[in-house]
């Protein structure tokens, strides 16, 4: 069961939705894998070779880990009502700390030294409170979220390539401890060296695994506020440390505190403002997902897996002035989730710039 879950998942073009529907639709993974071949279209299904998903599961294994696919009772149930939802997770530590209520905690790399000390004490508290707080184990911020819970409870550590891969290379032992006391998470597989592209789908986990999100320091444009907005996108709470007007590290979070995140200088102002379930949100409508759920796939293809030429598309669709996201989508041949990977990869490339009120526009530098 195992080994067809990993090819089903590993398939290259089966995105989230066609591997529920898979499974939902067969007996068994094994089944949902020999139907591969009648639905390919334009673009073919062809998964890896047995003996390509016997040796990751077997290097898995040798690290200690395990994997958790989304139809498994261990997949996080917060994580689970995304849309673009990871198929398969692969989980050093204790993977039942990953359905335990969670708080996200990121910022800025170049942290200055207050950042790490507010990182620090609020994560340490949090986790002492029972929380566990989760982060992308980024120079920074981020490792001082992890720093802090470790004292007082659990971290969850999601990482932007392979789970044998940490990234940055000198939080190897930070890894380690934390598999010892949390998990730590991966969506690639084994081996896969963390690139541009998969930053954001590592922030749509951080913000997926998490009821809340605290940003402590972040400069605008910044890998950080895109966590932020994900997690705003799927009825997530926003909560944000403010900081000094004159350090540009702090302009991004203190615009979010402007436009409605919550204030934060102790744990109580995350705990007085944490919900106990998400929000309902632009994305967070389930009866909308149970309908998605029961479309078929056209051509073969993926609804949230976006093809390469739709970036080419929406580049020529945006122009130095804001236009509506919802007018963009009108005018590509993109669908919702596609059109919102395609704009959170361009926005990490510096090429265009989200604005409030669901409105985008070209960098002038991109």
């Amino acid at each position: 069961m195992t080994l067809a879950r990993l090819r089903l998942a590993r398939t290259e073009g089966v995105g989230p939705l066609t591997f529920r529907r898979l499974l939902a639709r067969h007996d068994d993974p094994d089944a949902a894998l020999a139907a591969l071949p009648a639905l390919s279209g334009k673009r073919p299904y062809v998964p890896p070779a047995e003996a390509d998903a016997r040796r990751e599961m077997a290097a898995l294994a040798r690290l200690g880990g395990r994997f958790v696919f989304l139809d498994d009772p261990l997949y996080p149930p917060l994580l689970a009502l995304l849309p673009d939802a990871p198929p398969v997770l692969a989980v050093l530590g204790d993977a039942a700390l990953l359905a335990a209520p969670a708080v996200a905690i990121v910022g800025a790399r170049n942290a200055s030294s207050a950042g790490h000390r507010v990182a620090e004490e609020l994560a340490e508290a949090l986790a002492g409170k029972g929380l566990t707080v989760v982060s992308g184990l980024a120079r920074g911020i981020d490792t001082a979220a992890h720093d802090g819970a470790l004292r007082s409870g659990g971290t969850v550590a999601v990482l932007p390539g392979g789970l044998d891969v940490p990234y940055p290379p000198e939080n190897a032992a930070l890894v380690a401890r934390i598999a010892e006391r949390g998990a730590v998470v991966a969506e690639s597989p084994l081996g896969t060296a963390p690139l541009n592209r998969h930053f954001p789908r590592r922030n749509r986990i951080v913000a997926g695994l998490s009821l809340g999100v605290v940003v402590v320091e972040a400069a605008h444009r910044s890998g950080t506020l895109i966590t932020a907005r994900l997690a705003l996108e799927h009825g997530r709470e926003i909560f944000a440390v403010p900081g000094s007007p004159l350090d540009p590290r702090c302009r991004g979070s203190n615009d979010l505190i402007r436009q409605g995140a919550h204030l934060t200088e102790t744990a109580d102002d995350v705990l007085d403002h944490l919900p106990e379930s998400p929000r309902a949100g632009p994305l967070f409508d389930p009866a909308r997902m149970a309908e998605t759920l029961a479309e078929p796939s056209p051509d073969g293809v993926d609804p949230l897996s976006a093809p390469p030429e739709g970036r080419a598309e929406i580049i020529e669709l945006i122009g130095l002035s804001p236009v509506s996201v919802d007018e963009v989508l009108r005018r590509c041949h993109l669908t919702p989730p596609e059109l919102q990977a395609v704009l959170t990869e361009l926005e990490l490339e510096g090429r265009v710039e989200l604005l409030p009120g669901r409105r985008v526009m070209r960098s002038p530098n991109g």
